[in-house]
């Protein structure tokens, strides 16, 4: 049986490859820029780690063996994809739709309750969205010591991906969360600003849904 974990060059190698995966703009980075646009730093942070732990389920399922599962059966794959696209749409329609009850003014603050609701939501947004668990079987298998412990090994090189992912939304969050809270600031920008976000996830929704196996 060869090592447990990959060796200290492999290791290298996939820190390079997974950091410029990481730099990549997609649906995460997306998805978490619109939070921010929205919510500001706060909720583009909470919505960065709830990514992150839907990131992880990947992660546990593909070290388990359940990815390879869902990849090897079309209908699974399909319906996984269109449920993570109708929820991003669905988030999509609630933002155009609110109007806060409260003309245009700012929002009251509520910080831990919209946080909570970004997190909670990233993780959805994560967890149902099946090219991620496809990105992982497809990416991590080329750095994998198959003499070794495999599981372990798709373990610990899952979550250093998703580590430098959040690492990579955390940035987005952290820049574009004081740009969100000088459109607040603004009921003109406030109104734009909605527009953008709900669109936005609506096409993010969509593309989720229909885009090819390859994206």
């Amino acid at each position: 049986m060869g090592d447990l974990m990959p060796d200290a060059t492999t290791l290298v190698l996939f820190f390079v490859a997974a950091s410029v995966v990481a730099v990549t703009p997609g649906p995460g980075i997306f998805y978490v820029l619109t939070r921010s646009l929205k919510g500001g730093r706060g909720e583009g942070i909470a919505s960065s780690l709830g990514n992150s732990a839907g990131g992880l389920v990947h992660v546990a399922a593909a070290s388990l063996g359940l990815s390879a599962v869902l990849m090897a059966s079309a209908t699974a794959f399909t319906a996984v994809k269109i449920a993570g696209g109708i929820y991003l749409v669905y988030l999509g329609v609630r933002t155009l739709l609110d109007r806060a009850d409260h003309g245009d003014a700012p929002e009251p603050a509520a910080p831990a309750r919209r946080h909570g609701d970004a997190f909670r939501q990233g993780v959805v947004v994560e967890a149902l969205n099946p090219k991620t668990a496809l990105f992982l079987l497809a990416f991590l298998p080329q750095f994998v010591d198959p003499q070794g412990n495999v599981a372990a090994q798709i373990l610990l090189l899952g979550c250093l991906s998703v580590s430098l992912n959040t690492a990579a939304d955390l940035v987005v969050a952290y820049f574009a969360g004081p740009l969100g809270r000088r459109l607040r600031e603004s009921a003109r920008s406030r109104r734009r600003q909605r527009r953008f976000t709900g669109c936005a996830l609506i096409g993010l929704g969509a593309y989720v849904a229909v885009a090819g196996d390859e994206g």
